[in-house]
């Protein structure tokens, strides 16, 4: 099988890990970008994008990149963060009033970022597709009592995490997390990221396979002190296969991206907030997040 694209020498290593996992039998298809001090170093792909093998990975193959979403969302906040619009010493409630409902007035911006606000999940029965819509979903988390005491542990918020955190950002900036995203990261960077994929890039969207160890996560969260993560409507490995997915914004896990747009963005940040000669956040700003 070949391995398309370029490698700076420096990195030779790293093709050769790539297309190690294609020769062992690791790997159906992917690609892979890294860079380094504000540059691309690493660019290439390979493989196929269906569970047919018909169709080739190619550079703008789109993958859904589940919790690398996070990231970006994160990013988001601490670029609002720097405008003035939000501070993360701040409660919720000051930017989403009926978020102090269940006693959790005095839960901070910071606490949600840091997976520290006692919400991760839904104590409540709640579908996919309400987690989809966007509101029912909220809505049930600005309702409900915290699942422990804010601040005192930090447990992974896997999928509310992002509907926290976005539907701050709504209410400050008035856009969709989506929408800031595509405006104000994904444009400005060149970086085929999206949260929300538009219908016509569906023929780019690689699919997704199943592995064998892949409900293994699910039943140990399931298992432990704190299982609300993977309830309510609990995670489907084959749901970035779905238009409806695919569609909507779950900014903790779906966005769909080439691997070179991830390097861009998270690029960005490692070097400061620049990336070609574009800023868009200043190097205070990301470590203060």
């Amino acid at each position: 099988m070949t391995i398309e694209g370029f490698c700076d020498p420096r990195f030779a290593g790293v093709r050769d890990a790539f297309a190690r996992c294609f020769a062992e039998g690791l790997e159906h298809g992917g690609g892979v970008s890294v860079a380094a001090d504000g540059r691309t170093v690493v660019d290439l792909w390979g493989g196929h994008a269906d569970a047919a093998r018909t169709r080739s990975w190619r550079r703008d193959t789109l993958i859904n990149v589940w919790s690398c979403t996070k990231g970006v969302v994160a990013l988001a906040i601490a670029m609002l963060v720097e405008r003035g619009k939000l501070d993360y010493a701040a409660p919720v409630a000051r930017y989403w009033p009926e978020f102090a409902a269940g006693g959790k007035e005095r839960i901070t911006l910071d606490q949600v970022m840091s997976h520290q606000a006692g919400l991760n999940g839904l104590a409540v029965p709640m579908d996919e597709a309400g987690m989809l819509a966007w509101t029912p979903y909220v809505d049930a988390l600005a309702a409900m009592v915290p699942l422990w005491e804010p601040g005192s542990r930090c447990v992974y918020h896997a999928l509310s995490y992002g509907h926290l955190a976005g539907e701050v950002l709504r209410r400050v900036d008035g856009r969709s997390v989506g929408r800031f995203i595509a405006e104000e990261i994904a444009g400005p960077l060149g970086a085929d990221f999206h949260v929300g994929l538009p219908e016509p890039e569906d023929a780019r969207a690689a699919e997704m396979i199943e592995g064998p160890k892949a409900s293994e996560w699910v039943e140990f969260v399931r298992a432990s002190p704190f299982p609300h993560a993977c309830g309510n409507p609990a995670p489907r490995a084959l749901a970035p296969n779905d238009r409806a997915w695919r569609a909507a914004e779950v900014p903790g896990g779906n966005g769909q991206s080439t691997a070179q747009a991830l390097a861009r963005i998270y690029g960005m940040m490692a070097a400061g907030g620049t990336f070609e000669g574009k800023s868009l956040i200043g190097r205070a700003a990301i470590e203060e997040a």
